[in-house]
């Protein structure tokens, strides 16, 4: 699922940037996937164009077949602003708190289920994603690279170290986003699979 963030969680909503839309390739298609589209994902700002259009309309692929007869103006509206994965070396603008994807698990389109999307903690495509820049998370073993936690040291810094995901920091204090507060390890429980099963970490992002 594509949930990197686990629940304890501290930040406040003025640390939250809500400008931009996740770039088209790295949104999901399902909302059991994981990927660039997820949670907990660390991204930069790839279009900061500010004399663009606020909004976009066009014929986008998510609505399906669009050129029917006498269909007056099926418009899709877009953030041109965009967000996409940071890589390694690079400094985030922080991570995302939703994931953005265009189905739930039964492949129905969230765009035509606004209550299921909500409890999926789901964006739709184009839509803008709260990005936090600040505060305390707990990252599941899919947003760190290699997905042990072992490799971070308590009280020692973090940086990008793959496609979104996070490492131990190795350029010093200038290159660190923040701090190691935790790690550790959840098991399944009671005999069932549970999707945030494995290491885990506590950040203080900034």
């Amino acid at each position: 699922m594509a949930l990197r963030l686990l629940p304890f969680r501290q930040y406040n909503e003025h640390d939250v940037v809500n400008m931009f839309a996740l770039n088209s390739a790295s949104v999901l298609e399902s909302s059991t996937g994981d990927g660039a589209g997820s949670n907990g994902v660390f991204v930069k700002v790839t279009n900061g164009n500010l004399n663009q259009e606020t909004i976009t309309y066009g014929s986008d692929a998510y609505l399906g077949n669009t050129d029917y007869p006498f269909v007056g103006g099926d418009m899709y509206p877009t953030n041109p602003l965009e967000i996409s994965p940071a890589a390694s070396g690079e400094t985030p603008l922080g991570l995302t708190l939703n994931q953005t994807a265009k189905t739930d698990e039964n492949g129905e389109k969230l765009l035509y289920n606004v209550t299921k999307k909500e409890e999926l903690q789901a964006i739709l495509p184009g839509q803008s994603v709260p990005v936090a820049t600040r505060g305390v998370f707990t990252l599941s073993k899919n947003a760190i690279e290699g997905g042990a936690a072992s490799v971070f040291t308590i009280g020692g810094g973090f940086e990008v170290a793959g496609a979104g995901t996070v490492g131990p920091a190795t350029a010093g204090a200038a290159g660190s986003l923040g701090t190691i507060l935790g790690t550790g390890s959840r098991a399944s429980q009671g005999g069932l699979t549970d999707q945030f099963a494995g290491d885990y970490v506590v950040v203080k992002l900034g």
